[in-house]
């Protein structure tokens, strides 16, 4: 996640669109008083800063009343106001109304198949390359994003853009142009790239019954989107 007032933009990062490479290129470009959330395990030449503070947990306190207790514990005991993955809405809660009304919140989201496909290489080549695909979708952890950029119902989309993961570069030149960051069409990383060796695309991958647990799982997703198989 990064808030970056020199620019005048909160970036809401998803899981399995290229956010890491998205937060290490524009770490570097932002501001010393900006907001840059950690990533674990570090990466190169990204650079966090700032992303401690005190958490006021009345405006959550007020949204979720039965969750009093979890939203005080946070507040005494983390330092970590903004954090990697954070919603869009909890972000919303921890800003200054002025700073989320007036500044350009984006994120990016992708094809869930062709996503599914990244995050289980991912987790194969962490378990030494021998995680069976029908046994990675048995477990049902998946990179479902749409909670990270909606309102608590899931229904109701709260940042001003959800760039495409398809056309992420494409759409990255007109949005840094029109915020005034340098950019030369590349973001010049591509970290956590190295799982997916095998580029078959999804549709060459999946038979039925896989395409089904992944129309099932991201429901939401595809009805927010249009995403088709």
């Amino acid at each position: 996640m990064i808030l970056s007032h020199k620019y005048k933009f909160i970036f809401i990062k998803t899981a399995k669109t290229a956010g890491t490479s998205i937060e290490v290129f524009l770490s570097q470009h932002c501001g010393p008083e900006d907001i840059v959330t950690p990533i674990a395990p570090p990466v190169e030449g990204h650079r966090p800063r700032n992303y401690e503070g005190f958490i006021n947990p009345i405006s959550e306190i007020l949204q979720r009343p039965a969750k009093i207790f979890s939203a005080l514990q946070r507040a005494v005991t983390s330092r970590e106001k903004f954090y990697n993955h954070m919603p869009a809405r909890e972000v919303r809660n921890r800003v200054p109304a002025d700073v989320w009304n007036g500044y350009f919140k984006f994120c990016v989201e992708r094809n869930p198949w062709d996503k599914v496909l990244s995050h289980y290489h991912m987790h194969a080549a962490r378990e030494g390359g021998s995680l069976p695909l029908d046994e990675y979708l048995a477990r049902g952890r998946f990179p479902i994003n749409y909670f990270r950029y909606t309102d608590r119902s899931g229904t109701k989309i709260i940042v001003d853009r959800v760039l495409r993961y398809e056309n992420l570069l494409a759409k990255l030149g007109e949005m840094f142009s029109q915020l005034n960051i340098p950019f030369d069409g590349s973001l010049r990383v591509a970290a956590k790239s190295e799982y997916r060796t095998d580029r078959r695309p999804y549709q060459q991958v999946f038979n039925d019954q896989h395409r089904r647990i992944v129309e099932k799982a991201f429901a939401k997703e595809i009805e927010l989107h249009g995403y088709h198989f």
